[in-house]
């Protein structure tokens, strides 16, 4: 067999790239699940005093406008009054989180977040799914 010279090899670069691919795939797969974590010591806190866990307020209204608190019934023209009571033996710093199905209208929720404000609470959250 004659080799000729002037004949130049071609390389087929196509098995290198299949497996490039495939490498980049497998990084595109495993790099969100990666995590670093650092080791630190955290220093120690005074032992005198204990920190309550502040319970929050869940309202719950239905599509048929019932109200619950903390799993207690209450009507919904009567929820003004019921929760002014009810709040005055809460302080005013406890998170309050409603839900409120969507069948309901606009001013039936913004009634509600409105009794609430107006009874003094400042941390109110409207929570919805997703």
């Amino acid at each position: 067999m004659l080799y000729d010279y002037n004949q130049k090899p071609d390389l087929n670069i196509t098995p290198l790239v299949d497996v490039m691919l495939v490498l980049l795939a497998i990084l595109m797969v495993t790099a969100p699940v990666m995590e670093y974590e650092e080791q630190i010591t955290l220093p120690k806190g005074s032992m005198s005093k204990q920190v309550s866990a502040i319970k929050n307020v869940n309202i719950l209204v239905s599509k048929d406008r019932t109200i619950r608190v903390n799993n207690e019934k209450y009507e919904f023209n009567t929820f003004a009054d019921s929760f002014l009571l009810l709040s005055n033996g809460l302080d005013k710093e406890t998170p309050i989180h409603i839900r409120a199905d969507q069948s309901l209208t606009y001013s039936d929720v913004v009634l509600i977040l409105k009794i609430v404000k107006q009874s003094g609470f400042s941390k109110v959250s409207l929570i919805t799914d997703g």
